[in-house]
């Protein structure tokens, strides 16, 4: 690999020959060039372009405070968590919503000071990872952005009522967290891809600030929509209507609203929840990833190549999943309406609507997900080379979210299995939970193969050359190193040889191969059905609840730990399963 910076011919009449060894020597002379400047302006880096490596002195103790940061915030947080849900524990939500404020208030400053100083200094941001922020998680990002913030708005509306007899910081803390995420979005919107190479210490420990706190804000998401969703079961051990076992927020049982609409902006943001806990998901894997790339410096070649959506290179799969969602939809409306009645007869219609449907999808997605691996087997595509940050991100994160959905099927399989399997409800909480641990290990195994592996790439016959010279052609040779330092981040090109393709070439961009089409109608179908089973548990529905086989194997306590720990972590499985669909989509 030669690096080519800023060549101009010296004679229109020199041969195609001669230019390409003229290039090649300047560009030899200029990489030396370069590396000095870049060494005297950065003493504290070394520096290797070709093989994008850094070595940095330091590196190793500034990831080090700022790891320690974030293992205190995240420790200290979970013990306030904890010690606000327990009414017997003299910590009160309060001092919860303080400690949250002041974090809040801590990485807003330090954010406006990354955007209004840090990433406008020269050299500070040389290099941008192409990997990191796509397009479709910032929309997302601003999308659940855009729903939290309406959460925080009902939320005030909702403590105005309470101001007589409630602490102030009831209203404080969602104002100032409203604040938080619109600097936040944009903050992540313009930086996200950003490779910092000035004040790197500093950077690091504002982005793992920056990490600690969107993770505590989820860790009291989760809480709240946890207690708001647990079932209280009665004395006779009779699955109960859902209510809370204890107030959400901790809200003082004697304090009265003082206007009636109370009631609505309380029920209104609970639904809103749900978003709020992505964009906290969300808001931490972009701050992970520039953490990662703090230091870093990527080729040109580790870029994502120009990926179009179009709707009309599939069809059948969209319908498919449309049609999926459509039925979820329908049949989470009707269980929460038919789950909460008093009357056992339509309890059991709910689960069981509930079971089928539920397994029924499942079983649909399993053999799409099959489909999709033998397609792989006689895929001819490469495997991607190379460290990245987000993919591995990506990997971890989906292996690590599905252990919560494995958890809660595996607990209740050995539940219904030691009850003797009674009844048909029974027979079909067993199958699902078994279909849905091979859905999920088969959809792993998809969607990480898919991430591993090289775009197609759609280029014309005229566009690629034979020779390996790849050159800037509005720069002069005559530019000296002091200017190619301030211009590396737009006129450094990594010369490779583009005759030879890591993917497919397509010569009519627009006809996809049966193996392209088939492998986007299966991506398509799956990240609809994810939205599905997303949408399900996320906004309300609990069968783990509402099937009384969990409580009576493994005691009320036991059993409410495990699903609010394990379903949290699948829910946000099916989002993040959505987000590498999407990418997976993108690059079949």
């Amino acid at each position: 690999m030669v690096l080519s910076l800023g060549l101009s011919s010296e004679s229109s009449k020199m041969t195609t020959e001669d230019k390409v060894e003229a290039k090649e020597t300047h560009a030899s002379a200029l990489h030396d060039s370069v590396r000095a400047e870049i060494s005297r302006r950065m003493p504290s880096i070394a520096l290797s372009i070709g093989g994008c490596t850094v070595h940095e002195k330091g590196r190793n103790w500034g990831r080090l405070l700022s790891g320690l940061i974030a293992v205190n915030v995240i420790i200290l947080g979970s013990a306030l968590v904890s010690g606000s849900v327990f009414n017997k524990v003299a910590i009160t939500p309060t001092h919860l919503q303080i400690f949250l404020t002041v974090l809040i208030i801590l990485t807003t400053i330090w954010m406006l000071y990354y955007s209004a100083y840090t990433s406008r200094e020269d050299h500070a941001v040389l290099y941008k990872d192409g990997h990191a922020g796509p397009i479709w998680l910032r929309g997302g990002l601003v999308l659940f952005g855009l729903c939290s913030l309406i959460m925080d708005v009902f939320k005030i509306a909702n403590y105005v009522g309470y101001l007589h007899c409630e602490s102030a910081v009831k209203i404080i803390f969602p104002s100032v967290q409203a604040v938080f995420m619109l600097v936040q979005t944009y903050f992540l919107w313009i930086h996200a891809k950003d490779c910092v190479q000035l004040q790197r210490n500093i950077t690091r420990c504002g982005l793992m600030l920056t990490l600690s706190t969107n993770l505590m804000l989820w860790m009291t998401a989760v809480t709240e929509e946890s207690l708001h969703q647990t079932v209280v079961p009665n004395t006779n051990h009779s699955v109960a209507p859902r209510t809370m076992a204890i107030k959400a927020g901790g809200g003082n049982s004697e304090c009265e609203c003082s206007h009636t609409a109370c009631g609505i902006f309380e029920q209104a943001y609970y639904y809103l929840y749900p978003f709020n806990i992505e964009y906290s998901l969300f808001a931490s894997a972009m701050a992970y990833v520039m953490w990662k790339n703090v230091g870093r410096l990527v080729d040109q070649h580790n870029h994502y190549p120009h990926l179009r959506f179009r709707l009309q290179d599939v069809l059948v799969g969209p319908a498919l999943g449309l049609i999926v969602i459509v039925v979820g939809l329908a049949t989470f409306v009707v269980y929460e309406v038919d789950v909460t009645a008093h009357d056992e007869g339509k309890r059991i219609r709910a689960l069981t609507m509930h079971y089928i449907t539920t397994l029924v999808v499942i079983i649909l997605m399993s053999i799409a997900t099959i489909a999709g691996c033998i397609i792989y087997r006689l895929d001819q595509r490469d495997h991607v080379s190379g460290k990245n940050p987000t993919r591995r991100l990506d990997v971890g994160l989906l292996c690590g979210a599905s252990i919560g959905q494995f958890l809660i099927c595996y607990f209740t399989v050995v539940a219904v299995v030691a009850s003797g399997v009674m009844g048909h409800l029974s027979a079909l909480n067993l199958v699902c939970s078994l279909f849905t641990i091979i859905q999920l290990g088969v959809q792993n195994v998809f969607i990480i193969e898919g991430l591993h592996r090289e775009p197609f790439h759609e280029t014309n016959d005229d566009s690629v050359f034979s020779n390996a010279v790849a050159v800037n052609s509005h720069e002069s040779a005559s530019h000296k190193p002091s200017d190619i330092i301030g211009e590396t981040k737009s006129n450094i090109y990594v010369i490779t040889d583009t005759t030879h393709n890591h993917g497919h070439t397509q010569a009519q961009p627009h006809q996809l191969t049966w193996k392209r089409r088939l492998l986007k109608e299966i991506c398509a179908f799956l990240l609809l059905s994810n939205v599905t089973l997303w949408i399900i548990p996320a906004f309300g529905a609990r069968p783990q609840f509402d099937d009384p086989i969990g409580v009576e194997i493994y005691n009320y306590n036991t059993w409410v730990a495990v699903v609010n720990i394990g379903l949290p972590f699948g829910i946000f499985y099916r989002m993040h399963s959505v987000a590498s669909l999407f990418e997976v989509y993108l690059t079949s």
